[in-house]
């Protein structure tokens, strides 16, 4: 059932966004960001349950939270990115949108980075 009231909520809002583009392409613009919010807000509650389900498998298989922190930050980020380059994709800002991205990408790899050295680590203690 969430699904349909997304699809619909898109759909409304596209036919909008279309005729407003026209005529007051500013307004189409808040439009778009105003449907993105609220279809973010719509599946939060879903994410959260994810989040729940994901940090208990972590616990449970002896994962470091710090780990499973930085696993969730990173997500979030590709995720924020994304939604912000789309956004800026829509307003017709397409060179924006590309240094969202590659910021993000920058963000995340550094990131990633002691996540790498523990996983490099546990190969060089196994190995040696």
């Amino acid at each position: 059932m969430d699904v349909l009231q997304i699809v619909a909520i898109g759909l409304m809002a596209t036919v909008l966004i279309g005729v407003l583009k026209s005529q007051r392409p500013e307004l189409a613009v808040l439009l778009s960001v105003a449907v993105g919010v609220i279809l973010f807000l719509l599946v939060l509650g879903k994410i959260g349950s994810i989040v729940d389900i994901i940090t208990d498998l972590a616990t449970r298989a002896g994962i470091s939270m710090v780990y499973l922190g930085t696993i969730m930050k990173i997500i979030g980020i590709a995720y924020i990115a994304e939604f912000g380059a789309q956004i800026c994709r829509d307003a017709g800002e397409g060179a924006v949108a590309t240094k969202i991205e590659f910021a993000a990408k920058i963000l995340i790899m550094v990131l990633a980075v002691p996540i790498v050295v523990a996983v490099l680590q546990s190969l060089l203690k196994l190995l040696g």
